[in-house]
């Protein structure tokens, strides 16, 4: 079976701005399901801001190997019902890959529990990205390094939690660095941030770049069963222990009472 991916994008910009509507007419998400489509072994579709539940109903992401996300104009603008919903399933082991101006993203701060803060500056200055884990499949197929001509800004501190690998780093025209590909494991999902990707830029035409998109979802994808019922957390008598063991001392809850949350 093909890796299914769905594309998330607000789909703001596009509607209000000249400039990113000429660069991608059908929209960003649009753009990068294109990318992705490319990969015989992934079958990429859309969903947006605007839809019912944001396009993300549970049976979608029931659907959904891979998540890729893209926001910057309206991340307050997600219901925190959603953004739950989707934690829940990357618990679960859905993927999810969080592009650009995600770092400010609702879900994103919800699986990393920091800032994710940054700095940052729109000055159209060159970007150049060095692989800093050249066997990486993130990498497959990359030159040690590439150049995007326009891109923003971002630079250290980047307010994440400690990776479990860097896979790229950026240098900027105006002297600062970033770390531009970051994994992560949370529950049995597996997270990736990736930062190019501002919308004034052609950047999701740029074939290196859709080349990271199409290598990063097939690492994300997790093949194994979706765990279900992330939150459990069952009360397990003394009856049903592995080894006989007898009871001593007092407790608070009874045989099949939930605990305190």
């Amino acid at each position: 079976m093909k890796i299914r991916a769905t594309v998330w994008g607000e789909n703001v910009h596009e509607q209000t701005n000249k400039v990113v509507a000429g660069i991608y007419p059908a929209g960003m998400h649009q753009a990068i399901a294109d990318a992705l489509n490319q990969d015989p072994q992934i079958a990429a579709t859309t969903a947006t801001l605007q839809e019912p539940e944001h396009g993300l109903t549970d049976k979608r992401l029931s659907e959904t190997d891979v998540l890729l996300w893209w926001g910057h104009a309206a991340h307050g603008q997600v219901d925190d019902a959603v953004v739950e919903r989707v934690a829940e399933h990357v618990w679960g082991g859905m993927g999810l890959i969080l592009l650009h101006s995600a770092h400010f993203a609702k879900i994103f701060k919800r699986l990393m529990g920091s800032p994710c803060n940054l700095t940052w500056r729109e000055a159209g200055e060159r970007e150049r990205l060095w692989v800093t884990s050249r066997n990486h499949p993130i990498a497959h197929g990359l030159p040690d390094h590439f150049e995007l001509e326009n891109e923003e800004m971002y630079g250290e501190p980047f307010g994440v939690p400690e990776p479990l690998e860097t896979v790229f780093v950026s240098w900027f025209q105006g002297g600062e660095v970033f770390r531009s590909g970051l994994t992560y494991k949370r529950g049995a999902g597996h997270v990736f941030y990736f930062r190019p990707g501002h919308e004034t830029y052609p950047t999701y035409h740029d074939p290196n770049v859709r080349t990271v998109l199409r290598n990063a979802v097939r690492w994300a994808h997790n093949s194994a069963k979706r765990v279900a019922d992330v939150n459990a957390a069952p009360n397990v008598p003394v009856a049903s222990a592995l080894e006989p063991i007898t009871e001593r001392g007092p407790r608070l809850h009874h045989d099949g009472e939930a605990g305190l949350r």
